[in-house]
């Protein structure tokens, strides 16, 4: 985070795995106060007992509510936007829902956000809003038109809305591998969906750092993107069985979910041609053309690139790669002492 950071943020999803850890990042830097909007009161309070920390302020409500938004937003300078209903197959069964949640909430938010003058609002996004096929990630997929919109409709305002897109985070809440790591722990089988199945591995500290790059860098409407290796879920099953003595786990194949793709996107064809390489990020601008449709019969983009950049094209780690990279996890650590392992003698 730059130094020019004054006054009061928001982090809206605060509880989450994102949230909580973009809080704490930020209770690192001189911040005066940081608000977390967030609906469950539980939740809340486990975190005002763990951090301890009068700087944090927290707001009951629901980004579905406008009223507890503008509430939360009411003197703001800058917005996290995590909140969101991120699993795939609970979206699949309730897909209103997470219309309501992840596009009328981050309406509710950037509207806000702009109404009283909020300096920026960093939308969080998915590999899965990348020619979505489950209602997640088409309903992320219409959060970040909604972003784009707004940088392109109101451009005057002086807030700076944009996006970032990032894939799985490792050990984040309901994600695959705290599963791993319980069936281990309780001698049961590991179970996958598909073995051919190849996701992005990124820790949470990979995407706080992506959000406040977002944060740093963003011009209005630019979708940026962490660039991040991947592996097949097989090899991180047996990467995080082999973290915990068993080198030979049993593995049952259960057949995928709702709405699960073999591999994931961070980056479509058409997003791919135009955006623009910043070394450890992609930086895509907002197409900022109008709804004047007859210059299309006179002028549009050419080229497409090849194909996205995807969970099946990035650098790709095997089973070794991958262990060095869980072993930077907290979490993994944690988990690996309790059971009676060395972490260090892993490296």
């Amino acid at each position: 985070m730059t130094e020019a950071t004054q006054g009061p943020i928001l982090v809206t999803g605060g509880t989450g795995s994102f949230g909580s850890t973009m809080v704490r990042r930020l209770l690192q830097t001189d911040i005066d106060e940081i608000r977390v909007l967030s609906r469950d009161e539980a939740k809340q309070d486990a975190m005002r007992r763990d951090l301890g920390d009068s700087r944090v302020k927290f707001h009951l409500g629901d980004v579905r509510d406008i009223r507890s938004v503008e509430d939360a937003v009411h003197g703001v300078q800058h917005i996290f936007h995590a909140a969101a209903l991120k699993q795939v197959p609970s979206c699949e069964f309730f897909p209103m829902q997470a219309v309501q949640t992840n596009v009328q909430g981050s309406d509710n938010v950037i509207r806000a956000a702009q109404r009283v003058g909020v300096q920026s609002v960093v939308c969080l996004s998915t590999d899965k809003a990348v020619y979505p096929v489950n209602a997640m990630g088409i309903s992320k997929a219409l959060m970040e038109k909604v972003a784009q919109a707004h940088a392109r409709n109101w451009s005057d305002t002086g807030t700076t809305v944009s996006i970032t897109r990032y894939g799985n985070v490792m050990y984040s809440r309901g994600s695959v591998i705290p599963v791993f790591v319980k069936q281990l722990r309780e001698n049961r089988p590991l179970t996958l969906t598909d073995p051919d199945m190849t996701r992005f591995l990124m820790s949470l500290e990979d995407s706080v750092d992506l959000v406040e790059y977002a944060f740093d860098n963003a011009t209005p409407g630019d979708t940026l993107v962490r660039k991040a290796p991947a592996s097949t879920v097989h090899d991180l099953a047996l990467a995080v069985a082999s973290l915990f003595g068993n080198n030979e786990p049993e593995i049952h194949v259960i057949g995928t979910r709702h709405g699960e793709k073999l591999y994931e996107s961070l980056l479509g064809r058409e997003e791919h041609q135009k955006a623009e390489d910043r070394g450890d990020y992609y930086a895509v601008p907002l197409d900022a053309r109008s709804l004047e449709y007859e210059l299309f019969f006179e002028e549009g983009e050419t080229g497409v690139a090849d194909e996205e950049y995807h969970s099946h094209n990035t650098e790709r780690l095997d089973v070794d790669g991958v262990k060095r990279l869980l072993l930077t996890l907290p979490e993994i650590r944690q988990e690996m002492r309790a059971a009676g392992f060395d972490p260090e003698a892993a490296r």
